[in-house]
């Protein structure tokens, strides 16, 4: 695996896997990688000949100063993990080459960024648009893979690469959970061990939610012990527990009759750690 940090050396690669007829799928990372992670490069490998990961910790994406300086940074354990996955190049730029002096292009998507995460992050969707745009054009990739556990950003993601005309396929790929259930992701290493276990409460909450409002129950009532629920195990503040349409994230007050697909969404605290989650809702039997 090559290692490079400069948008020429990465085009040099991919203009030789262009010029063989490779097709080729980039897995957009921040770092700190974990199985989840992996499993997006998994789905690379299957479905293109060549794939490049990203590692880079986008600074314009944090509306937290404290956020962005403790994120975890962990390159040459990063390295290893892809190397050993069959990545056949790293790509880490540093914030200068991705955002050079005088740089002062932003990419704003409308509806699918507003609310949920977007509502508690003013401007995180527009730094997760904008460098995505960026890695998307620089890697020149045929496909591109995403975790379902940021629901909303894939969707915005989808947004943007539809609206601009993107030549870029944007594969979406399950949540990958630790054996408990709560979802992999790289803020987990941060909690406690008395917040981990009470973390458990985020995607046990969430499933029985779901099977409450697939079985009939009252939306609002259902969202509103579901919150309640999640505060009790000593999530503080719990952000956000909504349920919304799948494709286009507006807000459901009660599960669609019609074959539109319902997603429940929740983002909640546990002291200086946001953890997020999300879970399809069957339709009705």
């Amino acid at each position: 695996m090559e290692i490079v940090s400069t948008v020429d050396e990465l085009r040099a690669r991919v203009r030789a896997w262009k010029q063989a007829g490779q097709r080729v799928g980039v897995v957009p990372t921040m770092g700190a990688l974990h199985a989840g992670h992996l499993s997006l490069v998994q789905a690379a490998r299957a479905r293109a000949d060549r794939v490049v990961t990203t590692v880079f910790v986008n600074p314009i994406q944090f509306d937290n100063a404290d956020d962005l300086t403790t994120y975890p940074r962990t390159l040459e354990a990063d390295a290893r993990l892809l190397a050993d996955a069959g990545v056949d190049v790293l790509y880490a730029p540093t914030a200068a080459q991705m955002y050079p002096p005088g740089f002062a292009t932003r990419i704003t998507v409308s509806g699918v960024s507003e609310g949920l995460c977007g509502g508690a992050r003013p401007g995180h969707f527009d730094g997760v648009a904008t460098v995505v745009c960026k890695l998307l054009m620089q890697t020149l990739a045929d496909s591109a893979f995403f975790g379902e556990k940021d629901f909303q950003q894939v969707q915005v993601v989808r947004r943007m690469v539809a609206d601009l005309d993107l030549p870029v396929e944007i594969v979406t790929c399950p949540t990958k959970r630790e054996p408990d259930g709560l979802a992999l992701s790289s803020r987990n290493r941060r909690l406690t061990a008395e917040q981990r276990q009470a973390a458990l409460a985020l995607p046990r909450t969430l499933e029985a939610c779901a099977r409450d409002i697939a079985a009939g129950a009252d939306v609002a009532h259902a969202l509103a012990r579901a919150t309640a629920r999640l505060a009790a195990a000593g999530f503080d503040p719990v952000d956000y527990v909504e349920l919304r349409a799948e494709t286009d994230l507006r807000p459901l007050d009660a599960m669609p009759a019609t074959t539109t697909r319902a997603r429940l969404l929740a983002a909640a605290w546990l002291g200086t750690v946001r953890l997020i989650d999300g879970m399809p809702v069957p339709p009705p039997a």
